[in-house]
């Protein structure tokens, strides 16, 4: 093997992945096109759900400061993310795109990810034990044998189409420009500003920048190669708006469509993909770079135990059940607030009720939710204990060893059982000991509150919770514990696995 693992794609799916399997010691090689980053940002920050996965890894102090916002939209109508109760529910702002791929990139390559730029895949074939890639690259053409090969690749997916994945949906009936622009003279408007013909937004970004985007109804969407130039944008402006902004300075341009695709499976074999080789869409809300981070979040713990033999047979299909619905939902929230902020005059009673809609707090809610990641539960097993299946709360616990949070306990991405004082259960774990920490402590402070009565967590290494113990005294239940380790961790030692060193 060249690696265990290769992985398409240096953007925010790969690089995340990348580290992921570098912290349980798996071999990586990324390849990727690119000589070089483009520097360009579509995305200006991450959802809630993405900081919290950079705070269970460590990774925010690589960002200095940062800062949140409570405020969103919901296809261009407002929204307070307040509303879902938690600190930070709207995530982070002004933090470009770039910034956290350089970032992603920096800690894969220190984690030890071989990343090799101007590399681009030509072929690639499952041989059922393997996988061989062909590759060229500035060294001529070579071919990588790897035990898994994973497509971060984009929407334009080479490892997608050349591995047969189907990938159905909606072509683009539209097309948006986005651009960053200095200019003097832009006026200010929010995401959703309908104007007679079309769409029109331009955000500040400091120092005289802005970010705008700009949809014209009744254009045909172009196959282009190249992104469309700063003439054909500010003309596109001056038709909507009046303004003539011909004489500012595009730092960079960029086309995008209302496409809606989704693969039908996430894995063939030994090839999976990620982000947005799996899934295409409207940009709207941001969250297309948040959703493929997500991807690898849930993958990356997944491959490396099926690489090290430690994985039970269906958890790499698990991959494919939890965020294939995620794709699904993530395709039907983009596509309605597309409805909303590119229609037309017919749309405004819509956006009328809607609006009357989000006032109602179940309402603003489930669409914060939605929008925000905050909402994904997977279908775990086990019983009805609401946190079973969400991410674990960053609980601050009192051990012998001192006051942890649960993102620190998290950092080296293995599983973690939570067991109060005098359970005994830790000799249930013995067996997983080279997968799962058992910490001894209960919540500190006001942290219990989080817990709705639980008194005992098994928490994947992805953050989300796996078993629940609710029990009082000692009623903590070990078959439904040992149930729960066996099905996300697979075999313990002394059941006859041979653990790699």
């Amino acid at each position: 093997m060249d690696a265990e693992v290769v992985i398409v794609g240096a953007g925010p799916a790969g690089l995340f992945l990348a580290g992921e399997l570098r912290l349980a010691g798996i071999s990586v090689i990324v390849v990727e096109k690119l000589h070089e980053p483009t520097g360009e940002s579509r995305g200006l920050g991450f959802t809630a759900r993405t900081l919290e996965v950079f705070g269970q890894r460590g990774l925010l102090s690589r960002l200095g400061e940062v800062e949140t916002t409570d405020l969103g939209h919901f296809g261009g109508l407002p929204i307070d993310f307040s509303v879902l109760g938690e600190p930070n529910s709207g995530g982070v702002k002004g933090i470009p795109q770039a910034v956290t791929e350089e970032m992603l990139g920096d800690w894969a390559a220190d984690l030890g990810a071989d990343i090799r730029r101007a590399h681009e895949v030509t072929g690639l074939r499952d041989l059922g034990d393997a996988v061989e890639v062909e590759v060229s690259g500035p060294m001529g053409p070579q071919v990588l044998r790897a035990a898994y090969l994973v497509g971060c690749d984009g929407g334009r997916s080479t490892v997608r189409k050349l591995a047969g994945f189907d990938f159905p949906g909606t072509a683009s009936t539209l097309e948006m420009f986005l651009a960053d622009v200095r200019h003097p003279d832009i006026r200010v408007r929010m995401i959703g500003e309908t104007v007679p013909g079309g769409m029109v937004m331009a955000g500040p970004l400091g120092d005289g920048l802005f970010r705008i985007i700009v949809c014209e109804r009744g254009t045909e969407p172009k196959a282009r190669t190249e992104p469309p130039s700063w003439e054909e944008i500010s003309s596109a402006w001056q038709r909507l708006t009046g303004q003539d902004i011909s004489g500012g300075t595009a730092l960079w341009t960029s086309a995008f469509g209302n496409a809606a695709r989704l693969a039908t499976e996430y894995r063939r074999g030994r090839v999976l993909l990620a982000g947005d080789a799996a899934h295409i869409h409207l940009p709207a809300g941001g969250q297309g770079m948040n959703t493929s981070i997500q991807d690898s979040a849930n993958l990356g713990w997944k491959l490396a135990a099926a690489v090290r033999g430690t994985a039970p047979d269906d958890l790499l299909d698990s991959y494919h059940e939890e965020r294939h619905r995620v794709g699904e939902r993530l395709l039907m929230n983009t596509q309605a607030q597309g409805l909303l902020f590119l229609s037309g005059s017919e749309m405004q009673p819509l956006r009328d009720v809607m609006t009357e809609l989000i006032a109602f707090e179940p309402v603003s809610r489930h669409l914060a939710g939605m929008v925000s990641g905050l909402s994904i539960r997977y279908d775990v097993g086990g019983g009805d204990h609401p946190l079973l299946g969400l991410r674990v709360p960053n609980l601050t616990l009192r051990t012998e060893q001192g006051e942890p949070t649960m993102f620190e306990l998290l950092a080296g991405a293995r599983g973690v059982l939570l067991l109060p004082p005098g359970s005994g259960l830790e000799t249930v774990a013995k067996g997983w000991a080279d997968r799962v920490d058992v910490v001894i402590g209960e919540p500190a402070g006001e942290s219990a509150d989080e817990l709705g009565g639980a008194r005992a967590l098994l928490v994947r290494p992805d953050g989300h919770v796996a078993w629940v113990g609710a029990g009082s005294g000692d009623d903590l239940n070990d078959t439904d514990l040992d149930v729960a380790l066996r099905r996300w961790f697979g075999l313990p030692v002394d059941a006859g696995v041979a653990v790699p060193a």
